[in-house]
């Protein structure tokens, strides 16, 4: 990612009160970018959306992805250079008891997203962040590749493959590259593994339900110790979207497909290995049960195969999972002592972009 680049862009950004969104918006303003933001109220309380003070330095609207006429009007208000779509329904959990809710969100809100492109003149790249749980889980040892079938067991993973063969469909049908000359429009889509980082409080999610526990002062119940997962520190994949973006901005067609952000083969660990590192690291107040209630079906193995986006974009992870587990401890232990977070979260951004600038 060419850190100028984003100095002056015009972005619009779906899903900017959630957690990566909200991560990704302070990271374009810290960029100089003209940010402006399209999603519901913010998710949890408390939330990093107002924690860390995000809507200080953009243009924040208040809306739902499934009201097509309030989400063209706030596209074509904005007059983007760039869209970013990360609005949706993410936990799995939560779609078993809400399919309706899921679908209309993941699939319905992408579509409506999609055609306020077409009616707004100007926008030149669209990345579409979908999940690593896009494909169809053969929970085989080796990473998914980009070409593999698009699948999903349950109502969220399902969706996300719905979302990926829709961003196909309007990719060939209205966005083709080979007409790139004539609609101007280049879209990729972006699929990511489980992504932690500080400020994350939803539901059903580790990280969070690991920090909640701790301020009651009890156990945090574990579903499933054993399930690998590829973790990465939330400004990971952040930065394989920007670095998309940027080259769909500037050389079009050429990128414009779907890649993969995963973490290194060696930080697909189990989530034993996580709450172990993060007790380690909290000190005395963390601890970890098994939790033996019935459970829905969830993948128990999950890696993708990153090997299109550092042949292509240039991009790979900077943090190795203990490192992204001492953030995550530091960002809420300062959280807790009452610091400033909005300065603490850009300091976080701003040594990623160090090690970045370190590793070459």
């Amino acid at each position: 990612m060419n850190p100028s680049f984003w100095h002056g862009k015009r972005v619009f950004l779906t899903g900017h009160t959630g957690f990566k969104g909200s991560w990704l918006s302070l990271w374009l303003q810290s960029l100089g970018a003209q940010v402006t933001g399209f999603a519901l109220a913010p998710p949890s309380t408390p939330s990093l959306f107002e924690t860390a003070r995000v809507a200080d330095g953009m243009q924040s609207v208040q809306g739902d992805i499934r009201d097509a006429d309030a989400l063209r009007s706030a596209l074509q208000a904005a007059r983007p250079e760039i869209v970013i779509h990360m609005a949706a329904q993410a936990l799995v959990r939560y779609s078993y008891a809400n399919p309706v809710e899921t679908y209309a969100t993941n699939v319905m809100g992408l579509v409506h997203l999609f055609e306020a492109v077409r009616a707004t003149p100007g926008v030149r790249a669209v990345v579409n962040v979908t999940s690593d749980k896009c494909y169809d889980n053969k929970e085989w040892p080796w990473g998914y590749r980009e070409n593999e079938p698009m699948g999903g067991y349950d109502p969220y993973s399902n969706s996300k493959g719905c979302a990926e063969l829709v961003t196909s469909a309007y990719r060939s049908s209205y966005f083709n590259p080979e007409r790139h000359a004539e609609h101007g429009v280049a879209l990729g889509s972006g699929r990511a593994g489980n992504v932690i980082g500080g400020g994350d409080w939803a539901e059903d999610r580790l990280i969070p339900d690991m920090i909640r526990a701790i301020s009651r002062g009890t156990s945090v119940k574990i579903r499933s110790p054993h399930a690998i997962r590829p973790w990465q520190h939330v400004l990971e994949p952040l930065s394989g979207y920007l670095t998309l973006a940027e080259r769909l901005f500037e050389e079009g067609a050429a990128y414009a497909e779907g890649f993969n952000f995963g973490p290194h083969d060696t930080d697909a660990r189990p989530v034993e290995w996580i709450i172990g590192r993060l007790c380690q690291r909290w000190g005395e107040g963390a601890a970890w049960e098994l939790d033996g209630a019935p459970q829905p079906h969830e993948a128990t193995y999950l890696k993708l195969d990153c090997s299109k986006a550092r042949s292509r974009l240039g991009w790979q992870p900077r943090w190795q999972l203990g490192q992204t587990i001492d953030h995550i401890v530091a960002w809420h232990k300062a959280h807790a002592a009452g610091q400033d977070m909005h300065a603490f979260t850009l300091g976080q951004i701003a040594t990623y972009q160090n090690t970045a600038i370190e590793q070459g």
